[in-house]
């Protein structure tokens, strides 16, 4: 396993608050840090590559862009097939975020989680209407059953924040 060096500590840090939104991010964050956009470019990749962060993505505030909706749908899949239906799950348009949990029964036997964004509950009940008949069909006897639980308050969001010395 690789470790944060105190190179790639700094880097995050610098970054914590996201990138600039400007033609050139990674100039305007090695020009704060008082290295070259190639080094901040380099070891961004190498993180990825070694594991250390799993992406760099944009982040858009879907409140503000009409998609106040948010339902996190959450599925009971047989064990066996739940890779399976979990890397078909991610690549459906309208899920922003797909992964696993265990289940805890006997109150909860859901253990595939994806949350999706409508402009109201009764599209995003459509979304999960739609990809649950798509499983039924893809993969016949595998979906026990499902549910969504909607968001009810914003919570604030962050990335990866170290705690400084």
């Amino acid at each position: 396993m690789r470790r944060l060096t105190q190179p790639y500590i700094a880097l995050i840090h610098a970054s914590e608050q996201g990138l600039a939104i400007e033609p050139q991010p990674y100039l305007k964050l090695a020009q704060e840090l008082r290295v070259s956009e190639t080094y901040v470019m380099t070891q961004f990749q190498n993180m990825l590559d070694h594991g250390l962060i799993r992406r760099i993505a944009a982040v858009p505030n879907h409140y503000a862009l009409g998609y106040v909706a948010n339902g996190m749908c959450v599925w009971n899949i047989a064990d066996d097939k739940l890779d399976t239906v979990g890397t078909w799950l991610a690549t459906q348009a309208g899920i922003s975020h797909c992964y696993r949990r265990p289940r805890r029964l006997p109150e909860w036997p859901y253990n595939l989680f994806a949350m999706l964004h409508g402009k109201d509950h009764d599209t995003v009940r459509a979304q999960a209407l739609h990809i649950s008949t798509q499983i039924r069909q893809d993969f016949p006897g595998i979906l026990h059953d499902h549910d969504i639980l909607f968001s009810t308050a914003i919570l604030k969001k962050t990335g990866l924040r170290l705690r400084r010395p």
